[in-house]
């Protein structure tokens, strides 16, 4: 079954919020009810979880999302209060997956199972510090080859997204030079983590309408759906 891919792409690294589960939608419900708290005591507009999120916080380590999104209203925080909103944001987005679950992309999930029956190497990477929790409530342990996540890139000191340090070390571990990795991402910070690594295919997923700008910041190529890669 074709993948869409080149025939020199041998290892496929996958971002998870958004791109495997759909858990992107709750952590910018999570992210919202924080901010607005915020922002309500401020006399501001509350927070878009579309535009704010996909602009400002969407695959980023949580403090920098934090603070890009807080610069971006001309707001600014001592570090323990920055701190204190990305703890307060993670407590509510584990409450809110432990209530409902996690939902996965069908299309995603299908991707993933013909990668691997197609001998290709499967990584999952994010910034999330709770990827393994996250895969254990989507059934999806076992699934992948490697993964890099936010606990692996606070403790080897790996800058997050936009900076491609996290797929480097996902490709390193599958060992694949970069160029033979191909990666997915629905984040514009994750694309241009894709773009800035020198990876062989960069493929952007639309799930929020922003398909230009997933070019413009780096994708070959924009899907709505994994699946559309996908032989018929």
């Amino acid at each position: 079954m074709a993948l869409g891919l080149p025939p020199t792409i041998h290892a496929c690294l996958f971002d998870l919020d958004g791109v495997i589960t759909q858990t992107a939608r709750v952590h910018a419900q999570a992210w919202k009810q924080v901010f607005d708290e915020l922002l309500k005591a401020r006399g501001q507009e509350p927070f878009d979880q579309v535009e704010d999120y996909d602009t400002y916080v969407d695959g980023k380590p949580r403090d920098a999302g934090v603070h890009d999104f807080l610069a971006s209203r001309n707001i600014q925080l001592a570090d323990n209060k920055v701190e204190a909103i990305a703890e307060r944001k993670d407590h509510l987005f584990l409450h809110l997956i432990h209530q409902h679950g996690v939902q996965t992309y069908e299309g995603t999930i299908r991707y993933i199972h013909a990668a691997r029956a197609a001998s290709k190497k499967v990584a999952v990477v994010s910034s999330s510090k709770h990827t393994t929790e996250v895969l254990h409530a989507a059934k999806l342990e076992g699934l992948f080859d490697a993964q890099v996540d936010g606990n692996d890139a606070e403790r080897e000191h790996l800058e997050g997204k936009p900076a491609p340090d996290t797929y480097l070390k996902a490709a390193h571990i599958l060992n694949a030079q970069p160029k033979e990795a191909a990666v997915y991402e629905d984040a514009l910070a994750g694309v241009q983590a894709g773009r800035a690594g020198g990876f062989g295919r960069v493929i952007g997923v639309d799930r929020a309408g922003q398909a230009e700008a997933l070019y413009a910041h780096g994708a070959d190529v924009v899907v709505k759906d994994l699946a559309d890669l996908l032989a018929k």
